[in-house]
């Protein structure tokens, strides 16, 4: 279950802040920070779950962004960006930048695709040419 929390903008959207835990494919054993701006909480949670972190809730608001977090995230043309979140290293964190969920997954993407055995594809049977069909003329009335 992801920690984090949301809060509601003026505006109506909300900006929903989650902890997960890093892929196992990045070799780490810490956590990453994801922030989205969205309409509506079950929106944001639905945005994440579509980039196949398929287990995400949100219970409760233990960890709601900071208005740092909440800028950044505004100001995202995707409106969705991660980072490792602080710790007890801030010389480490302090200078990390927020990166486009993309980089999340892309990090992750080469080492999946590597552990699949690689399949050849069955050459299809190339099909039998038709025969051209004479032109049918119909008549106008």
């Amino acid at each position: 279950m992801a920690v984090g929390g949301f809060c509601k903008l003026p505006n109506g959207s909300v900006v929903v802040a989650l902890n997960l835990p890093t892929p196992s494919a990045m070799g780490g054993t810490g956590c990453v920070r994801i922030l989205v701006h969205a309409q509506n909480r079950a929106r944001a949670l639905t945005r994440v779950r579509n980039l196949g972190m398929r287990a995400v809730y949100l219970r409760g608001n233990a960890e709601p962004p900071t208005p740092d977090e909440i800028t950044a995230v505004l100001h995202h043309p995707d409106g969705l960006i991660w980072r490792t979140p602080p710790g007890g290293d801030t010389t480490a964190t302090a200078t990390e930048l927020w990166r486009p969920i993309r980089a999340l997954k892309r990090r992750t993407a080469p080492s999946a695709q590597a552990s699949r055995p690689a399949v050849p594809k069955a050459a299809k049977p190339a099909k039998p040419a038709k025969p051209a069909e004479p032109a049918r003329r119909w008549a106008s009335r």
